[in-house]
């Protein structure tokens, strides 16, 4: 048989075996890591969701960023930091963990946050504060802007290492190829998965740098989950739709009417350092909280401190204990959170 012959054969046996084992990796990862949460189903989409603490107490709502999903913020500690005193929904977004994501509706932040408003009306979920992470942030942002100056669907916002302004990105662009519809969907069955492997370690080195990546992550995220095809294929939509999405939103975030606490790195690799403090003077009642020395995970390096902002708007929002104010109308920003230099 000719040479020429023989490279066809291994090429064309390749392109088939590898989507095949693709496929049998990333059921061999279901099998291994099966949902811990519930399911709802909201407009067609099912969404998987962790509820947690006591069903009366005041409501908190969490969002993971781009590429996670419920177990990042569980191996934070944050779930069960909240739980002790409020009643905790987490959900994995359209396209993570065990939630669906349609192929024929871009899930934009204000599409997604239609969905989980629909879905916490379902759950008698009602004014919770929010918390959100890194690409989280914009669909906390979108679910508070949401009829604000009616309902109030949300409390309070809690925002870390977010992304809120449009920038120029040419990291967002490249990693956003498979999401091309035909060349996405064949790279997301055969090299994506190979690369995903190959670069995981590297990648959660930078979004944790200068920290150490913890434990808890390397024992409780599971990454398999995080390169089965269908979220490869999200997490590049999702990169390709963040600077249009900021730039939607960027006009409204004057009309937020509920109070927020911002938290940004100073030594974040993947989001600009002045997101944050743009985000504050854009806002009315708004508090900033600078995390020196320390990089995007901020749920990992500071869970206390969030949980605090959380207790404290609960308070100023008149849900737990005694009433107070609101943080101040554009407020100037509060002494950085300090952590030992790495």
């Amino acid at each position: 048989m000719p040479a020429i012959e023989i490279i066809l054969l291994i090429v064309v046996g390749i392109g088939v075996l590898t989507p095949v084992a693709v496929v049998v990796v990333a059921k061999l990862a279901e099998r291994r890591n099966p949902p811990i949460g519930r399911f709802i189903e909201v407009d067609g989409v099912r969404l998987h969701y962790l509820e947690r603490g006591d069903a009366s107490a005041p409501p908190v709502v969490l969002f993971h960023g781009n590429g996670a999903m419920i177990q990042d913020l569980a191996a934070a500690g944050l779930i069960d930091l909240l739980a002790r005193r409020y009643r905790v929904i987490c959900f994995d977004r359209p396209g993570f963990g065990f939630s669906r994501r349609p192929r024929l509706r871009l899930m934009t932040p204000e599409r997604q946050a239609a969905l989980f408003e629909a879905a916490l009306q379902r759950l008698d979920v009602r004014e919770p504060v929010v918390f959100g992470h890194s690409w989280g942030t914009l669909v906390a942002l979108a679910l508070a802007l949401r009829n604000a100056d009616m309902r109030r669907p949300v409390k309070g916002l809690v925002l870390a290492a977010g992304y809120y302004f449009p920038t120029k990105r040419l990291d967002v662009w490249m990693v956003s190829i498979p999401a091309i519809p035909i060349i996405g969907d064949i790279m997301c069955y055969t090299i994506s998965p190979i690369l995903g492997w190959l670069l995981s370690q590297k990648m959660i080195r930078t979004l944790f740098t200068p920290d150490e990546v913890p434990q808890r992550f390397k024992d409780q995220f599971p990454l398999a989950l995080a390169l089965r095809p269908s979220q490869l294929r999200a997490t590049a939509e999702e990169s390709a739709l963040m600077i249009p999405a900021a730039a939607r939103l960027q006009s409204h975030y004057r009309h937020l009417s509920c109070p927020l606490a911002i938290y940004a790195a100073s030594e974040d690799t993947l989001i600009e350092c002045d997101q944050g403090p743009r985000l504050q003077r854009h806002t009315i009642a708004s508090v900033l909280h600078t995390v020196q020395n320390s990089g995007h995970m901020l749920h990992y390096a500071i869970p206390e401190e969030i949980v605090g902002s959380i207790d404290d708007m609960m308070v100023s929002v008149r849900l737990v204990g005694s009433p107070q104010l609101a943080p101040s109308p554009r407020a100037a920003e509060s002494a950085p959170v300090a952590r030992p230099a790495r």
